[in-house]
């Protein structure tokens, strides 16, 4: 190292030839460095994350689909908890199956009374010749109300038993409305919080490729 003076009365510091060298090639590879590196920022290719078109689809958002408050209102502010409970009860007691049944029902005491019913009436009334009089009508007339109320006393009592079934449909029903409403609230409140999540992560990606330069620096 050395030192030497100058007309202008500053004093000029050198030191070995070799150590400047090394110095300045140190230098030059550290700015060749950041210069290649300002230019290469990790966070350019970042694509931002729209929550929107994960939520929704393509071209939607929020506002496409109805209001929390409207859905409250459909499911739950105008309902008739009567009138669906009439109607869960005419589904459940009334349904094609119920009258499915009963028609069997009616079927198998048809078969029963063309088989034996009638046949042991009628040989009964022949025995005591009686087929031309009122009795064998009055007798047949017997046989088709004991048919109909057989088959009224087999509706009935399938019908009474469907009761608890048409109870819990109908309890499972205003369940279901108002589980619809609050998941619609609970997929809101998630969609707002991923909103939040995703806008703050884009967010911070741009801020870190905008300081990137700066952060190399």
């Amino acid at each position: 190292m050395g030192g030497g003076g100058s007309k202008s009365g500053k004093t000029e510091i050198r030191y070995a030839e070799y150590i400047e060298t090394k110095h300045s090639s140190f230098l030059t590879a550290v700015h060749d460095f950041r210069v290649a590196t300002t230019g290469n920022s990790p966070f350019s290719g970042y694509t931002d994350i729209e929550v929107d078109d994960a939520f929704f689809g393509a071209g939607y958002t929020i506002s496409s689909f109805p209001a929390l408050y409207d859905m409250y209102g459909k499911f739950m502010a105008g309902l008739d908890i009567e009138t669906l409970y009439n109607q869960t009860l005419e589904d459940t007691v009334n349904s094609t199956v119920v009258n499915d049944l009963v028609s069997a029902e009616g079927a198998l005491l048809d078969d029963e009374i063309n088989i034996n019913s009638t046949p042991r009436m009628q040989v009964g009334m022949r025995d005591i010749n009686s087929v031309m009089s009122s009795s064998y009508v009055i007798a047949k007339s017997l046989i088709e109300d004991t048919r109909t109320k057989a088959i009224s006393k087999f509706s009935a009592e399938l019908k009474y038993r469907l009761l608890p079934m048409a109870q819990d449909r109908w309890s499972r029903h205003l369940n279901w409305n108002q589980n619809v409403v609050s998941t619609y609230m609970e997929v809101m409140k998630l969609y707002y919080a991923a909103k939040v999540d995703m806008d703050e992560a884009n967010y911070n990606y741009k801020e870190k490729n905008t300081l990137w330069p700066l952060t190399v620096l």
